[in-house]
Formats: C-alpha cells, sequence, structure tokens
C-alpha cells in the first residue's frame, strides 16, 4: 500500500512572486527570470519536502487556484462578469500545454532523484471537466466534451518518464459533481452522457501512456464515475459512504476498480471545532462556534501550535482497518487523507499531518 496526497498546500512564502514564476514559465521573458526561479525553488521544495514526510507518490505542490490554473492554459475562455464564458474554439496551444509545476519537476528530476534517494513518482492532479463547467455562466450539452478535449492535452503534454523520475498517477479532481441537483446530468441527457464522455477521453489519454488514474470526488451519490471504463482508482471523504457500503465493494468488484482509503480529516475548521466540542460536551452550539472563532484566532496569531488539533495516528490506521476489513486489502493499493491541505494555518502543519498519514498508513502495512 502506497500513499499519495490531493496535493493542494498553504505557500510559505510570497504568493505574488510565486504566480508570477508561474506565468513566467508559461511566456517566457527576461523580465520573468527572478520569479520563474522562486516558483521553481518553491515547487521543488514543496515536492522534496511531501518526499521527506513518507509520501510515496507525491501530487506537484498545488499552491495556485485550482479551477485558474487550468482555464489560463486554454484559449476559447475569458473571464467575465460572474464566471468565465467560452469566446472561441476551446484550445490549448502546444507550447503551454504543461503544467508549470509538472515541467519544473521534470526540469530537476535529477537533483530530486538525488535528494529523494532514488527514482521517483508523480502525481498529477487535473481539476475536472464539471467543476471548471461550474464556474461558467453559459453551459450546453457539448460544453463538458470540450473542455474534456482540452484537459487531455494537458494530461497528454503533463506525462514524463525518465530514468530519475516520472508520472504514476494522474488524478482528475472533481468536488463539485454530485452536490447539487443538476439538470445537465439527468439520466439519458445528452450533458450525462457528455461528461462521461469527457472523463473517458482525458483518463483514456493517461491509460495509454501506462499511468494508473483516479477521481478525486467530495460525494459519491451519483455513480455515474462508475462507468468510467479508464478509471482505476477511485476517492472521496473520510464520512462519505462509499468507504462504508456493502454497494461499494459489489461495484468494485463488478467493475474491477480500486479505493484509496482516505485516512485522515483535512478540513482545519471541522479539526477545531471537533477539539471545542469535546472539551465543552454541554455547551451550545453558539457557545462552540464563539470559541471557534477565539481558537483560529490564537491560531493566526501563533499563540496555539495547530498540531495539537490534527487527528493521531491511532485515529488515522482505524479508519484504514475499516476499510480494508470490509473491501479487502487487494482494493485498496492506496491511501492518503481525504483531501488538499489548503485550509491547513501553516505549511508545516500540513506537513505533520503528511508525516503521521505516512506513518499510519506504513505501520499498518507491516501488522504492527
Amino acid at each position: 500500500m502506497e500513499v499519495y496526497d490531493v496535493g493542494s498546500l498553504p505557500l510559505a512564502g510570497d504568493f505574488r512572486r510565486f504566480q508570477e514564476g508561474a506565468a513566467a514559465r508559461l511566456r517566457p521573458s527576461p523580465t520573468g527570470r527572478e520569479p520563474a526561479e522562486y516558483f521553481e525553488r518553491r515547487v521543488v521544495e514543496g515536492f522534496l519536502d511531501k518526499v521527506r514526510a513518507g509520501v510515496d507518490i507525491p501530487n506537484y505542490p498545488q499552491l495556485r487556484d485550482m479551477n485558474e490554473m487550468f482555464l489560463e492554459l486554454m484559449e476559447g475562455v475569458e473571464r467575465v462578469k460572474g464566471g468565465y464564458m467560452e469566446t472561441g474554439i476551446l484550445s490549448v496551444p502546444a507550447g503551454r500545454a504543461q503544467i508549470p509545476e509538472v515541467a519544473v519537476l521534470e526540469d530537476h528530476a535529477g537533483e530530486i532523484r538525488e535528494e529523494a534517494g532514488g527514482p521517483f513518482g508523480v502525481k498529477v492532479c487535473v481539476t475536472g471537466p464539471y467543476t471548471l463547467a461550474s464556474l461558467f455562466v453559459y453551459r450546453d450539452g457539448g460544453t463538458f466534451r470540450r473542455l474534456g478535449e482540452a484537459l487531455s492535452r494537458i494530461v497528454e503534454a503533463s506525462i514524463f518518464d525518465g530514468r530519475d523520475g516520472g508520472v504514476r498517477l494522474v488524478a482528475l479532481d472533481e468536488p463539485t459533481f454530485g452536490l447539487r441537483d443538476d439538470p445537465m446530468l439527468d439520466h439519458g441527457s445528452p450533458g450525462r452522457e457528455g461528461l462521461r464522455e469527457a472523463w473517458e477521453s482525458i483518463l483514456r489519454r493517461a491509460a495509454a501512456r501506462g499511468v494508473r488514474t483516479c477521481m478525486h470526488l467530495h460525494s459519491t451519490v451519483d455513480g455515474l464515475f462508475w462507468d468510467v471504463e479508464s478509471l482505476d482508482v477511485v476517492e472521496s471523504h473520510v464520512d462519505d459512504p462509499l468507504y462504508r457500503s456493502e454497494a461499494t465493494r459489489r461495484a468494485l468488484e463488478s467493475t474491477d476498480k480500486f479505493l484509496r482509503a482516505s485516512v485522515a480529516v483535512s478540513d482545519f475548521d471541522r479539526l477545531i471545532r471537533q477539539r471545542v466540542a469535546a472539551r465543552l460536551p454541554k455547551g451550545t452550539e453558539a457557545a462552540v462556534t464563539e470559541r471557534v472563532v477565539e481558537t483560529w484566532k490564537k491560531v493566526t496569531r501563533g499563540e496555539t501550535d495547530p498540531a495539537g488539533f490534527l487527528e493521531d495516528v491511532e485515529t488515522m490506521r482505524a479508519r484504514l482497518d475499516r476499510a480494508i476489513d470490509l473491501f479487502g486489502a487487494e482494493r485498496i493499493p492506496y491511501a492518503g487523507p481525504e483531501c488538499g491541505l489548503k485550509s491547513f494555518p501553516t505549511y508545516e502543519c500540513a506537513m505533520e499531518c503528511l508525516r503521521r498519514v505516512a506513518n499510519a498508513v506504513k505501520v499498518t502495512a507491516r501488522g504492527d
């Protein structure tokens, strides 16, 4: 069993310079060299910190907005009041199809291998067509397909494999799927079939390169993802019925798919609220909320160590053990935190979470 993370992290540094560096990677210029170097250093160090924390297949450090970073790679789409709009044929210029963070990891593969102590694996997370389409002020039955084709080009350009390291996993991140009643997803609708085809197109490109595929969800109520033949691994949040259902076990077997076990809560506000509620067992909702606000202020001011609110290794191990008991270890090749760690108050706290997750998985795998 291997550990991988969803990707996002809080940025320990200057966000403006980081954004400028990402832009400079896409459109090189003499004046952009310093920001580009800053961007590269943050990406490489973030990746290596994940390796040092015990993550087997780290996602590239996703420090930018998960939607904007993909839409800015595309032509034919523009930001307008209220969201985005297609203004032409959606396309991705060949010269800027590769995700900048992934390009940095490929460029610095030798350095990373040396620091990591051997060849390394990378997970590439791509925001899915449904989530990107949710930002559009107008959608039609072909929106998902058009976005899917553009994202397929990005995936294809972002897969690399070399002596020092390479991409081992490609994940579609669809956090908005299944969270609202969307007529475009009604059974038999062109939109529903268009989304399935878009997912298939994107993941097929990765599978054709020998890369395993996964989908990150926040709700699995709508089971459309089970119909995607090129999808290997499914994951969702800690409390999702996916991890408690006999129906999941049957679906895994009938579709020959696998689960990534989510073993740690990554909503930091929830972590604080749980700790406060435990200390105020008879407190009203208003009293708990007031204490949560006070606690956040102390954390933000550096008066309280946020690592004190993280779940312990035993809690994570218990979740993993339950998943293994229900689905069998052969159906759970991966484990990790339930979502990205961008809501964490500090970079150091995020790394501590990854260390605990890695420890929980490795101890469980050893059978200690």
